[in-house]
Parts: structure tokens; C-alpha cells; sequence
């Protein structure tokens, strides 16, 4: 569910959808920045669904959602709850998947 929850908003950001494009204009941080978010969801979200990344995925997920709680609470000025729910589910899937993520990151590493 969180996948594609995430990689839906994710092509939402890369298609150009208005509201998107509204949202990072109030941001300030110009449409670069909305290219590169809607890029990482999409690979956080296509990520979940392969059970060797799910556990990488998912931290790196989490590290995004932390942004966005951020930033919808002090830049955009509302509610930081839905972010903060994604992030939740992110860090239980994170842990979850701990033993998987650290093989694989030992793999990585020796390589």
C-alpha cells in the first residue's frame, strides 16, 4: 500500500501535475526540486516491492518523509500528519527488514 501511495505521488510530481507544481513554487526551492523528489518516490516506491531493496528502500524513504514533515509544518504551513503517518510505516517496514538491509549493504561494501 505504501508503494503505491508513494510512487503514485511521486509520477503526480514528475507529470506536472498543477497542484505539484503550485506546492514547490510556494516551496521556493524551484521545479528541480520537485523532479528530483518525484524521482526518488518513484524508486522508493518500486523499491518496496522488491524484497532485497525493500529494506533500503524504505530507510531512504524515511529520510524523504522526514523532509517533507518538515517542510509541511514550517515552509507550507499545514498539517505534517500525513507525511508523519508514511514515515511511521517506513521505519516499521525499515526495521523489519533490518537483517535483510544489512546483507545487502555488506554485499555492497565488499565489493
Amino acid at each position: 500500500m505504501l508503494a503505491a501511495i508513494i510512487a503514485g505521488g511521486g509520477i503526480s510530481k514528475l507529470a506536472g501535475d498543477p497542484v505539484m507544481v503550485d506546492m514547490f513554487a510556494d516551496i521556493g526551492a524551484g521545479q528541480w526540486l520537485r523532479y528530483l523528489v518525484g524521482a526518488l518516490e518513484v524508486a522508493g516506491g518500486v523499491g518496496l516491492l522488491i524484497p532485497a531493496l525493500a529494506g533500503l528502500a524504505s530507510l531512504g524513504l524515511a529520510a524523504l518523509l522526514t523532509g517533507a514533515v518538515i517542510t509541511d509544518q514550517f515552509v507550507l504551513e499545514q498539517s505534517p500528519w500525513p507525511p508523519l503517518a508514511f514515515l511511521v510505516v517506513a521505519a516499521v517496514i525499515a526495521r523489519a527488514r533490518w537483517s535483510r538491509t544489512e546483507a545487502v549493504v555488506g554485499t555492497l561494501l565488499r565489493r
